[in-house]
């Protein structure tokens, strides 16, 4: 259960760290939004990132072997990259309608999942 609540943790710190650090990027086209400068865009991004933090730190927390969850660093961190690229690859497919999404992304996808393969292996 602890490695259900530890991914899960994880995709929702991934949701708002991928918000945080790429969806300002379409701030221009989100009307008031466009007028913001880097500072405030800065401020904005860690505003977000704070609630990125409130679940990766409890998922890590939870997860972690050395504290009764069910992975060590290694794997939790093997993790975290996939599901960033998951996240990070739906959030660019929907937000960022222009950006393609190509054959060499799936092959860089495979070896990815063949790190994590290779990271669990005993």
């Amino acid at each position: 259960m602890k490695g259900f609540y530890t991914i899960a943790l994880l995709v929702v710190s991934n949701i708002f760290m991928t918000i945080a650090w790429y969806g300002h990027l379409k701030f221009r086209q989100m009307g008031w939004f466009s007028n913001l400068g880097l500072p405030l865009i800065i401020l904005l991004s860690w505003g977000i990132a704070l609630f990125e933090y409130s679940a990766q730190v409890p998922a890590n927390r939870i997860g972690f072997h050395e504290n009764g969850g069910p992975f060590n660093l290694w794997q939790l961190k093997v993790i975290q990259e996939v599901i960033t690229l998951i996240v990070f690859t739906l959030f660019t497919v929907v937000v960022f309608r222009n950006e393609t999404f190509r054959i060499n992304h799936v092959i860089g996808f495979f070896f990815l999942i063949l790190a994590v393969y290779f990271i669990f292996k005993k």
